[in-house]
């Protein structure tokens, strides 16, 4: 995958990311807040205060995840991002987190 290739793909997943967390704020299942900084989606969750990141990492074209319980990174596999530890997938990892932190029940899905 080219650089520019990567940098779309991870705007998209990012995109794709914060856009979940929105509408579920905008139905009161999560008091969330997403800001964004370029290639890093900072994600709060406003009831404890706590955060998760995800961010891009052109260089080893990797996404990145940095939540209470751990830091992850995500590599591109065919399709899906992948765990380069434990093969598991973004999407439904963050989703686990993010269910976990915010105290209700999220599923944040690939487009």
């Amino acid at each position: 995958m080219t650089e520019t290739e990567f940098l779309d793909l991870a705007e998209s997943t990012l995109d794709t990311i914060e856009s979940a967390l929105d509408r579920l704020n905008d139905e009161d299942v999560l008091d969330v807040e997403c800001k964004r900084s370029g290639n890093v989606l900072e994600i709060e969750f406003l009831d404890n205060g706590s955060k998760i990141i995800v961010n891009s990492q052109a260089p080893l074209q990797e996404m990145w995840v940095a939540a209470r319980a751990g830091g992850y990174h995500y590599k591109r596999v065919g399709d899906e991002w992948r765990n380069t530890r434990d093969d598991s997938e973004l999407f439904e990892s963050l989703s686990k987190l993010a269910s976990e932190q915010g105290g209700a029940q999220v599923t944040i899905k690939q487009d």
